[in-house]
C-alpha cells in the first residue's frame, strides 16, 4: 500500500507553476514500491495507477499515461520514447522475482510459457535461449491467474510477487534470470525504467520520481515488513529482496547492461533495428494511409 504521509520539506514542487495533472503508472509489484513511496502526494500532482508491466507499456504507447515505469525492452521501440530520471528497477546479480523453470534441459526446450506481464523478462529469457544454446522455441503466453502447474511448456517463465513463491512441482533446473544474466555478461539488469513521450510538458516530475526513490530507500525497511505481511513471505525474505536483490539507481554500468541487452534482442529479433525504429503515431498513420 502506498504510503500517503505528506512530507513536504523532502519532496518540494514549484508553487509558482499552475496544477497540471500527470498520469503516472508504476508496477503493481514489490520491486517497484520503493520508487513509488508516497509519489502520488507532492505537487505537480500525479494521479498515480498500478498495474503489470505489459500493461503500462501499452497504456504509455496508446497516451493513457503521460509517464510510466515500464519494460526496458519497450523503451527501445519508439523513437518518441525518452527516459525521465534514473530511478529504475535493477539487478547485480540473483533478481529473485524473475524465474525460468525448465522441465527439460535448456538445450532441448520446444516451448515456452511467458508470463502474460512480463515483455523484458519474456525478451531476456528468449536471448539466453538463443546465444548459449540455439534455441528458437515456440512461445506461448501465460496468463496472470495461472502458474507453472497449468501449462505442459518445457520452460516457464514466471516474474513479479508470484515468481517468489517455490513452485509445487520439481523441475529440471531453475534459473533466476539475473543472475544468469550478469554471470553471462558481467553487467547489471535494468528490468524498468521510468519512461515518456517527447515533448510533455512534467513541470518537475523527473525530479520529484528521483526524490521518490530517495525517500523509498530511507523507508525500506517499512515496506519490507509491509510486503512481507501482504504478501505471506518472511520478512527476512522482503528485506534481502529490496536491498540485496534489487538496485534503484540507473549509473554506468546499468547503462551498459541496457546497450547490451538492446543489441541482442534486436540481432535476435524481439525488436526493431535501431535505424528501423519509428514511434507508434507514425506506425499507425502510414498504416491508415495503406489501408
Amino acid at each position: 500500500m502506498i504510503s500517503r504521509n505528506r512530507n513536504p520539506e523532502r519532496m518540494e514542487a514549484d508553487s509558482t507553476k499552475p496544477h497540471q495533472t500527470i498520469r503516472v503508472g508504476a508496477v503493481s509489484y514489490l520491486n517497484s514500491r520503493p520508487l513509488v513511496e508516497s509519489l502520488d502526494t507532492y505537487q505537480p500532482e500525479i494521479a498515480l495507477s498500478l498495474d503489470v508491466p505489459s500493461r503500462l507499456a501499452d497504456q504509455l504507447a496508446i497516451g493513457d499515461l503521460d509517464v510510466a515505469l515500464i519494460p526496458s525492452v519497450e523503451a527501445f521501440v519508439d523513437s518518441d520514447y525518452k527516459t525521465v530520471s534514473d530511478a529504475c528497477v535493477a539487478t547485480h546479480g540473483p533478481v529473485l522475482s524473475v524465474k525460468l523453470y525448465f522441465r527439460v534441459p535448456p538445450g532441448k526446450v520446444k516451448t515456452l510459457a511467458l508470463d502474460e506481464g512480463s515483455r523484458t523478462s519474456a525478451a531476456l529469457a528468449q536471448i539466453m535461449l538463443a546465444e548459449r544454446y540455439g534455441v528458437h522455441p515456440d512461445r506461448i503466453q501465460l496468463p496472470l491467474n495461472q502458474t507453472t502447474s497449468d501449462t505442459a511448456a518445457d520452460a516457464v517463465l514466471l516474474i513479479g510477487d508470484r515468481a517468489m513463491f517455490p513452485p509445487q512441482e520439481t523441475f529440471h533446473s531453475v534459473w533466476d534470470l539475473g543472475e544468469e544474466w550478469v554471470k553471462w555478461t558481467g553487467l547489471p539488469f535494468v528490468f524498468a525504467m521510468w519512461t515518456t513521450r517527447s515533448g510533455l510538458a512534467l513541470n518537475g516530475v523527473e525530479r520529484i520520481l528521483q526524490q521518490a526513490r530517495d525517500l523509498g530507500l530511507e523507508r525500506i525497511n517499512e515496506i519490507a515488513i509491509d510486503g512481507a505481511n501482504t504478501l505471506g513471505l518472511p520478512q527476512e525474505m522482503t528485506q534481502q529482496y529490496l536491498t540485496k536483490n534489487l538496485y534503484f539507481k540507473m549509473g554506468e554500468a546499468e547503462r551498459a547492461g541496457l546497450r547490451l541487452f538492446r543489441r541482442l534482442a534486436a540481432e535476435n529479433n524481439l525488436i526493431p533495428r535501431p535505424n528501423t525504429i519509428r514511434t507508434r503515431r507514425h506506425a499507425a498513420t502510414d498504416s491508415l494511409a495503406r489501408a
